[in-house]
């Protein structure tokens, strides 16, 4: 990082950026492929164990290769017409060769992307706190966006980020280690606990598991003091999200939400301003 120091900052701005744009390139490909990857190896393993012969047809794509296509007329996109926001302004929105649509999202992500990782940069300046926050930040978008399509926060993403956020902390970047474990364990214990309450009183699943390693996520990286804020401020814009979708026509009582996303957006909030929000409010409240 020192070496970094010597850079201007302007120009490691600008690069963060970029980076941050090209990331949301490929989280746009992350999200579509990685649930679908998942059904497949889930339907695979399922006619295994029944014993049945395991079909590989309809293999979806990889992460990686194939490279992207249009989904209407399957052309590969050309690394020309696949520039992060600049293509879909370009193309006006449409695909070069079958004139479909292309959804806004995709834009939409891919500078939702280069914002947050420029920001991260300009809050944190050039430290390892600002490329682990970098990473969460990444790793929360595809998490934000697989859980609104697909009601499902994959745990090749959550189970490594709470490694990572108790690796981290061994060297007190967000938090002291031992908050850092506390936190990963009375998050998962908290919402767990929740969980089977909530199903022993009305018999239904009031969230995914997903939501318990996500909580515990956050409290690996951020310390159990950060839990309470992130709950809040997770439930309070889920039930206005909630009601929202409601006014619009796009929810109804008794359909199931995804939590994810409020979790991960109380888990950002935490990520950049959680220890002045806790400083505030030990303030007001006469406990400081």
């Amino acid at each position: 990082m020192q070496d970094l120091q010597l850079v201007p900052l302007p120009l490691i701005l600008v690069f963060a950026c970029i980076i941050g744009l090209l990331v949301g390139s490929f989280l746009n490909v992350l999200i579509l492929r990685l649930p679908a990857r998942m059904k497949y190896s889930w339907r695979q393993e399922c006619e295994e164990f029944l014993g049945k012969e395991v079909s590989t047809e309809d293999e979806p794509p990889g992460i990686i290769l194939p490279a992207s296509h249009c989904p209407t007329c399957k052309t590969r996109i050309k690394p020309w017409h696949n520039i992060p926001v600049i293509s879909y302004l370009l193309l006006r929105g449409k695909c070069h060769t079958c004139n479909t649509s292309i959804s806004l999202r995709y834009p939409f992500i891919e500078l939702l992307t280069g914002l947050l990782t420029l920001y991260a940069i300009i809050h944190f300046g050039v430290t390892a706190q600002a490329l682990a926050a970098i990473i969460l930040v990444w790793a929360l978008i595809a998490l934000t966006f697989i859980d609104i399509d697909e009601q499902l926060l994959p745990d090749s993403i959550t189970l490594p980020l709470v490694w990572l956020g108790l690796f981290i902390n061994t060297q007190s970047l967000f938090a002291s280690p031992v908050d850092a474990i506390y936190g990963a364990v009375f998050a998962y214990l908290l919402l767990w606990s929740i969980y089977h309450l909530f199903r022993l009183v009305t018999g239904k699943d009031g969230m995914g598991f997903g939501d318990f390693k996500l909580l515990s996520l956050f409290g690996a990286w951020f310390g159990w003091q950060l839990l309470p804020q992130i709950l809040i401020i997770s439930s309070l814009s889920g039930v206005l999200g909630a009601v929202i979708l409601m006014l619009a026509g796009k929810a109804r009582m008794g359909k199931a939400l995804p939590f994810g996303p409020y979790l991960a957006l109380g888990g950002l909030i935490a990520l950049f301003w959680g220890n002045e929000i806790n400083t505030w409010y030990l303030g007001i409240s006469g406990l400081a």
